[in-house]
C-alpha cells in the first residue's frame, strides 16, 4: 500500500528540520505523499484521497509531537510512528542545534529511512499474535477504596509495574492494573518502533493521562515484532483491560532464561503491590 507522510512542521528546532528532511527522502525513494501539517489542519479535505488510499505515517521531532497531536485532533488513522528525537538517541548521534542538517543529520536521516523500508517489507512478520488470551483467575489486593488485580498464572512482574507472558519464543508485555489505576484515564499511547532490538528494561512504548506520563520498561530483552495499534485510537484500552486487550508490544526473546532473573511471580509481586499502594 502506499505511504502517506505527515511531518512536523518544527522547523525552528534541529529535529523538527530532521522531520522534514526524511519525509523528503520518503518522497524521492519511496513515493511517499508528504502532506502539509498546514494545509491539513486548515483544509482537511485536500487530503480526503490521499489518506484513504495510503497508509499514514507521522513524523514528529520532539516530544511535544505536534504532527501526532494534529493527526489525533482530526481524527486519522495512524499506521506508524516516529520521533526523530528518540531515534537520535537511540543512535548514538548527537545532531547538534543547527537548523540546517550537518553530516551526521544526514546520517541519522538515512538510517531512520532504512529502519522504515525494512518494517514495511516485513509488515507481515509485525503482525501480533493471535495465541495469547486474557488472564481468568486473578490475585487481589485491596487498598482503602482500591482493588488491584494480579494475573495468577502465566504472568511475570519487573520492578516498575510492566508484565510479561511467555508463550514460545515469544512474549506479550503490558502495563499492570497498578498502573493503570493510578494513573487515572490514558490518553496517549506512543509505541517503540518494529524490529528494534531491546534490552531488559529498555523502553517499548509510553502512556499519558492527564495525571502522569510513564515509560513502559520491558520485562525481557529481544526483538519487537508487534505494537498494538489499536491503542494508537483507544488507548483507555489499558484502563479496561490491561492484561488483554490493553498489551503495549510483542517481542521475540532472545535470552528469557536470563531475563527470569529479575523477574518476580504474581504473589511475590502482590506483596510488592501493598507497600507501593501504602506508600503512594
Amino acid at each position: 500500500m502506499k505511504r502517506a507522510v505527515l511531518p512536523c512542521n518544527g522547523l525552528d528546532k534541529a529535529f523538527g528540520v530532521l522531520a522534514r528532511e526524511l519525509a523528503l527522502k520518503l518522497s524521492e525513494t519511496q513515493g511517499a505523499q508528504i502532506i502539509c501539517p498546514v494545509l491539513l489542519n486548515n483544509s482537511p479535505a485536500r487530503y480526503e484521497n490521499t489518506l484513504a488510499e495510503a497508509d499514514l505515517l507521522v513524523i514528529d521531532g520532539c516530544p511535544t509531537r505536534c504532527a501526532t497531536k494534529l493527526a489525533n485532533k482530526l481524527g486519522l488513522k495512524i499506521d506508524d510512528k516516529l520521533l526523530v528525537s528518540e531515534q537520535a538517541k537511540s543512535s548514538g548521534l548527537e545532531v547538534g542545534k543547527s537548523l540546517r542538517p550537518g553530516p551526521l543529520g544526514i546520517q541519522l536521516v538515512e538510517i531512520m529511512a532504512n529502519g522504515l523500508s525494512a518494517s514495511k517489507e516485513k509488515s507481515a512478520e509485525s503482525v501480533a499474535s493471535d495465541v495469547f488470551e486474557s488472564p481468568g483467575d486473578f490475585l487481589t489486593v485491596t487498598y482503602d477504596k482500591f482493588v488491584f488485580k494480579i494475573p495468577v498464572e502465566g504472568y511475570l512482574f519487573n520492578e516498575n509495574d510492566c508484565w510479561v507472558r511467555v508463550i514460545g519464543d515469544r512474549a506479550r508485555v503490558g502495563v499492570s492494573d497498578f498502573v493503570q489505576q493510578n494513573m487515572t484515564d490514558i490518553t496517549y499511547f506512543e509505541p517503540a518502533q518494529l524490529g528494534a532490538e531491546i534490552e531488559q528494561f529498555d523502553e517499548v512504548g509510553s502512556l499519558e493521562s492527564g495525571k502522569s506520563m510513564m515509560d513502559v520498561l520491558s520485562p525481557v530483552s529481544g526483538v519487537i515484532v508487534a505494537v498494538n495499534t489499536q491503542l494508537s485510537d483507544n488507548p483507555e484500552l489499558v484502563n479496561e483491560d490491561p492484561y488483554g486487550k490493553g498489551w503495549i508490544a510483542e517481542i521475540k526473546l532472545r535470552d528469557f532464561d536470563s531475563d527470569k532473573a529479575l523477574l518476580i511471580d504474581a504473589y511475590a509481586y502482590s506483596r510488592a503491590v501493598e507497600k507501593k499502594a501504602a506508600e503512594a
